[in-house]
């Protein structure tokens, strides 16, 4: 306990290291540099960070538990992630880079969308940063939950509530200090702690049970069966279309510094993301082979720490498990920063400032909303009857997927698309998403992000069809968008 305590503090040491480290090296700058890094993020640095900020410590600790207690009809959703990260890296990524910069140089995806149709209302910026805040709230709270039990486990006798406010307050501070440069640093190093983790534990885990893939299928057949039911299939696949509509990761193609370091970070983060999904499925089907069925580990999520305490000494183990805390503090870094990017440039900066805030007045807006939104999510995550990690994440994912997903493509496909259609898109997708939840995901087995996003694409076409087609500016901004050039 005591060695892994002590690699735990070198750890996050480190962070909020890199956060003091960017504090002292931007001050002066503005909310560009704050929100967006300037735009000078490089390949490596800005896939690693997409992929970290996604791979939340659902990843970790959430999914290899599903299949764990489940079995492999739980891998549909590792499919569906793979599959969605990569289709939003080659198409999404390079288009809406281009589409952001020729939209007055946007560097949030609510300014985006409203510059996008040369609109002068509030309302699409405004409904956007609503949802912003809601959603990253909830979605804050599974990452500082999952931060705060992994705390709990390097230190039993560590008050649970205790727990969560110290993680909190670490991940709070290189975030209120550093900004978007140190939420991608922190992500970059975080990101490689997580693919070793994933790395070394099924590998070792498959060594010490020396059986081979027929035989432990031939034992477990049910647990291998991958067809278990449609419902499974369309839900897990669904998992995939969350990726076009996430802001924290969509972010960062804004990020990069050019077309050309678009095209290698997606190189990078699609094998980075498709190794860590395939070996988080790994650790689940090792852990019940390893460990046996126990209904602790599932209650808890802990299959992966249970492996790795049970593989290695507890120097290892406690490097190991700071990837759990690097797949919690990675996302929530990026979550706080979208929503405080939301609120600030989006509705305190046009709507109560009148577009007269100074840079050094949105800074501090934005770590103040860093700062309250946090300590919400807090509360949430505190809450015993919030649910558990997985469904706190599915249920902002859902959201995000199915209210900006849809939009967001067809504002970078569809030159016919509108202000009204955006708007009627946005709105009816998270809607739908929404009531799906609380009415009909239990009877039907459907993820609601599949009909949310359905719904969403279909009332944007439907309303932009029956609406004032775009203006000639609106269609020549589209143009310059569509056929963007730069010298690398």
């Amino acid at each position: 306990m005591n060695t892994e305590l002590i690699v735990f503090i070198i750890y996050l040491s480190f962070m909020v290291g890199i956060g003091l480290f960017f504090f002292l090296r931007s001050r002066g700058g503005g909310e560009k540099e704050y929100f967006l890094g300037g735009r000078k993020m490089g390949p490596w640095v800005s896939a690693l960070s997409a992929g970290a900020s996604d791979m939340s410590a659902w990843v970790l600790m959430g999914l290899p538990t599903a299949i764990y207690a489940a079995g492999l009809g739980q891998v549909w959703i590792s499919v569906g992630l793979a599959v969605g990260y990569a289709l939003s890296w080659i198409f999404e990524a390079p288009r809406l880079r281009a589409f952001s910069i020729v939209s007055d140089d946007a560097i949030t995806i609510p300014q985006y969308l409203t510059r996008r149709f040369r609109s002068k209302s509030y309302a699409l910026q405004v409904t956007c940063a609503v949802i912003f805040l809601v959603a990253y709230t909830i979605y804050a709270a599974s990452s500082i939950k999952a931060a705060g039990s992994m705390f709990q486990t390097v230190i039993p006798s560590l008050d649970p509530s205790f727990a969560m406010y110290l993680a909190a307050g670490i991940i709070i501070a290189y975030t209120f200090l550093g900004g978007f440069s140190a939420v991608c640093w922190t992500d970059f190093f975080q990101g490689l702690l997580m693919l070793g983790a994933l790395l070394i534990a099924p590998i070792f885990a498959m060594n010490m049970l020396k059986v081979d893939a027929k035989t432990i299928t031939e034992e477990t057949p049910a647990f291998f069966n991958v067809f278990t039911s449609w419902q499974d299939i369309v839900s897990g696949l669904g998992w995939g279309l969350g990726y076009f509509g996430m802001p924290h990761i969509i972010i960062r193609f804004l990020s990069v510094r050019s077309q050309k370091a678009v095209r290698r970070s997606a190189v990078i983060g699609i094998s980075w993301t498709t190794l860590i999904l395939v070996f988080a499925a790994l650790v689940g089907i090792f852990g019940r082979q390893m460990i046996g069925l126990d209904a602790e580990i599932v209650k808890n999520e802990r299959v992966f720490i249970t492996m790795v305490r049970t593989i290695f000494p507890s120097v290892v183990s406690g490097i190991l498990l700071s990837a759990i805390l690097a797949a919690s503090m990675s996302t929530a870094d990026s979550q706080l920063l979208s929503a405080a990017s939301a609120f600030s440039s989006d509705v305190y900066k046009p709507i109560v400032r009148g577009n007269k805030a100074s840079d050094r007045e949105m800074l501090w807006t934005g770590r103040m909303v860093v700062l309250i939104i946090a300590v919400i999510a807090l509360v949430i995550a505190s809450n015993p009857d919030a649910g558990n990690i997985m469904s706190l994440v599915s249920n902002a994912w859902g959201v995000f997927g199915a209210a900006f997903g849809p939009v967001i493509l067809l504002s970078l496909f569809w030159k016919r698309l509108n202000f009204a259609g955006a708007m009627a898109g946005i709105i009816t997708g998270a809607v739908t998403d929404i009531l799906w939840l609380i009415l009909l995901s239990k009877p039907t087995g459907v993820y609601e992000i599949v009909p949310g996003f359905i719904c969403g694409a279909v009332a944007a076409v439907l309303v932009a069809l029956c609406t004032k087609a775009p203006s000639a500016e609106v269609e020549e901004l589209f143009e310059k968008g569509a056929n963007y050039q730069e010298i690398d």
